[in-house]
Parts: structure tokens; sequence; C-alpha cells
């Protein structure tokens, strides 16, 4: 049942990384408007997953569960209706808001479902169909975008997640409910107001550049609400952000590490995508099977992490996983160009998908296998927080680092597959910008693996 969840936010959000083009070109989007396509629902999402992780303990985990699924199809059937495209995004949040519901209680399934000598194994799985999403994801939505058009991307979702919906109402048990504690709206607000203002400076300055006065002021405004998020949390009796579990060692170092890896796995098929249609002149279908290796070697990295963890410390495991992915996006930064054969390419892909795939399992083994079984909903809503934090900078990230060198004026003809047409000169300058962004991520996974391997919990001092 919780896997049902998986594959819908992993189709989602794959099917889209390649279908971009076709919708910014269906709409004649802006580079703003084309970033928000794919940056709302990270929003969204990123910002209630800790308060959706509360009303479960409060109301019920299967009633939360079943109101997401419910939300994501009525929100997904809408989508494929949307007339315009400040509509289409308006819906994507909603959608989010569904997604939400769902990711923040689907991990806390698995790990009451399993012992926890078996968590490992199960959590491999339950990774491992997320992988699989990710892995038809990209093909299915070159099919439907070149086929049917690209409303049928989201209408494709109402079935399986209509199904979902009826199967967990028949088989998912109802869990004993918590103490109704007061849910912390100032924490939330606080959220979503500095998410906001930093992911506005970020799409902004991928199509009017970093010195805009937008971008300036939403890292402003950024800086400023954090610090007092962080006395009104520390102050606050139910807080969103539990202060107090960032005390223990293993934990802060876990989810600063997941924060790290989750930067560059949000760019790696999306920058592979618009790569193939922008400077290959690929169509979306050609270009989700020439990305498929990462997604591949990311449903085999999940079930190798489950096996290995159950003979090294998964911490461990975490830690090769992320160099692996630096390994694999680290040749990129040099190798790529136009008309670089294809070989080199995938086997790149695969080394980061690889990667990828074993830290993301094995680096959530070890989280949920430390965390206090009666707080489950919340401790796992901070621990989903900051790895959606880390994936929506990253995509921001990916698409403004990505078009830096590119000429503001044509920066909306990237997002459409058709910068080809502005001339050699701006094809040149976004090449550069690619070698530019997987430099980052892969210095940014390298830091990732560094701090898995510290992350290890010490052994308690004998008496």
């Amino acid at each position: 049942m919780a896997s049902f969840g998986m594959v819908l936010l992993g189709l989602n959000t794959s099917m889209l990384n390649v279908a971009l083009p076709s919708i910014v070109r269906a709409f004649d989007a802006s580079a703003f408007a084309a970033n928000w396509i794919l940056l709302v629902f990270m929003l969204v999402n990123t910002s209630l997953l800790v308060f959706f992780g509360r009303c479960a303990d409060v109301f019920g985990r299967r009633e939360t569960y079943l109101t997401g699924f419910a939300v994501f199809t009525v929100a997904s059937l809408l989508l494929g209706f949307a007339p315009t495209i400040e509509i289409l995004i308006g819906l994507r949040a909603v959608q989010a808001i569904g997604a939400s519901l769902i990711i923040a209680n689907g991990t806390v399934v698995v790990a009451d479902a399993f012992p926890r000598r078996l968590l490992s194994s199960g959590m491999g799985v339950f990774m491992g169909v997320l992988s699989v999403a990710q892995l038809v994801g990209p093909t299915v939505g070159g099919v439907i975008a070149d086929v049917f058009g690209w409303r049928w991307l989201f209408w494709f979702n109402v079935p399986i997640a209509a199904a979902a919906c009826l199967w967990g109402a028949m088989t998912l048990r109802r869990v004993a409910r918590g103490p109704r504690e007061p849910l912390d709206i100032p924490g939330n607000v606080l959220l979503l107001g500095a998410l906001s203002a930093l992911l506005i400076a970020f799409s902004q300055a991928g199509s009017s550049g970093f010195a805009n006065p937008v971008v300036i002021a939403g890292a402003l405004i950024f800086l400023a609400l954090t610090p007092v998020l962080t006395l009104v949390e520390r102050r606050a009796g139910n807080p969103v952000l539990d202060m107090g579990l960032f005390r223990h060692r293993s934990f802060s170092l876990g989810n600063v590490a997941s924060f790290t890896n989750a930067l560059p796995r949000a760019g790696v098929v999306l920058l592979g995508a618009l790569y193939f249609q922008t400077v290959e002149s690929t169509t979306a279908l050609h270009a989700a099977m020439l990305v498929l290796p990462a997604p591949i070697a990311m449903g085999v990295g999940s079930v190798l992490a489950g096996q290995l963890a159950r003979r090294f410390h998964p911490h461990r495991v975490a830690a090769f996983g992320a160099l692996a992915t630096a390994v694999g996006l680290a040749p990129l930064a040099v190798l790529i160009t136009p008309g670089l054969p294809y070989a080199p390419l995938a086997a790149a892909f695969a080394a980061g998908g690889l990667g990828t795939g074993m830290f993301l399992s094995a680096n959530t083994t070890a989280m949920m296998a430390s965390l206090p079984p009666g707080r489950l909903g919340v401790v796992n809503g901070v621990r989903l927080l900051l790895i959606n934090v880390g994936m929506s900078l990253g995509t921001a990230l990916s698409l403004a680092l990505m078009t830096i060198f590119v000429d503001q004026a044509q920066r909306r003809l990237v997002y459409a597959g058709r910068l080809a047409t502005a001339g050699p000169g701006a094809m040149d300058d976004l090449i550069v910008g690619f070698r530019f962004t997987f430099a980052v991520f892969a210095a940014i996974a390298l830091f990732s693996a560094v701090v898995s391997w510290c992350s290890k919990p010490r052994a308690p001092r004998r008496p």
C-alpha cells in the first residue's frame, strides 16, 4: 500500500522533468513560469511535511494518508483541464498538498510494519519502488507528451491514485491516535515564507540573473526569517521543527548528509533531459530513453544497499553511495559537449544513479532505526522536510546555474528546447553552464560522503 504513494510521487516528478519543454511550448511560458511548474510542487510539499506528520500523530495515520490520495486524485484530474499557465501552477500547489499528506506517512507505515532486524530489507524494497517509478516515469512521460499531449501527464495519475485510495481504505489498519497537541501554525507560516523567498530568488536568478532586485529581496527575506523561525521554534510547545532532535550527533549529521545529497539528486535527470532536448535536439521520448541509466542504476542501488546494510553499518553504505554519486557527476563537468558519444554519458548517469540509490536507502534505514517510536510521524517529517528542501533547492539551483552564462533574453528558449535557433554562441554558453552545474553538484556529493562517514553513532563508553 505504501508503495503506491511512492509510485505516484516518482512518476509525477520524473515525467514532468522530461516533458517540461512540451508544457512550456504549449503555454509559451516565460522562464520564470517554467521554473515554477516544478518548484511550486516542491515548495508546498516541503513546507507541509512536518505539519502533516504531526496531523497524522494526532488525527490518525490511516485517515491522513487516505486524504492525501483523495486530494492528489482530484488535483491531477483538474490539472489536465488547466486553461492557463497560472491556473496550472496553482493546481500544482493543490496536488502538492496531497503528495505531502502521502509522503509524510509512507515511510512511517513501512517502519511500523517491519521488525527492526528486517527494516533494512523492507526499506530497500520500499525505496526501490520509488526508483522503479522514476525509471518508468521518463519513458512514460516522453510517450505521453509526444503521442497524447501534455494534459495526459496529469490524467495518467488519476486511476493509480484512485485505486490506491480504495485499496488503502480496505487494507490499512487503524493505529491508536496520539495526544491532541496544538499545531504550530506560526512555525509553519514562517517556514513557508522563508522557503518561498529563497525559491523565488533562485527561480528569478535563472531567468533574470543574480543581480535582479527580486533575487536580492528574496535572499534578504530568507536571511531575515530564518533566525526568527529558529527563535519561535525554540520557544514553541509543539514546534514544527523540534530543535531538540538535533542535539544528537548522529541524527544531525545524518540529516546534513541527506540534505546535501538531495541537491544533486534533484538535478541529474532534469539536467540530462534538458541537455538532450536542447543541445542534441531530441524529442521528449528519445530524451527519456537516453536518461534511463540513472533511474535503472538507482533502483539497483536501493536494493543493493538494503542487503549491504545487513552486513555493514548503514552509515558506511550511505557514505560509499554518496562517493559513487560524486564519481559519476565529476566527468560530466569535463566531458559534456555537443556531439559527445553516448557511452560516457550513460556510464556517468549510471554511476550517479547507483550511488544515489545506495545512499537514499542506507541513510533512511540508519535514520529510521534510531528514531523513538512514540513520535515517528513528526520525527520522520523533520527528516523528509530537510530532504525535500534539498530537492527543491537542487531543482532551483540546477535551473539557475545551467543558464547563468546564457543571455537573459534567450533563457526561455532553453526551457522550450529551442535554443539552437539562437545561434552557436548561445549554445556554447549553455554548455559552459551545464559543465559548471555538474562540477558544483559533484563537489556537494563529495561533501555528503564525508558527512555520512562521520555520522556513525559512537559506541557507548564502558563503565
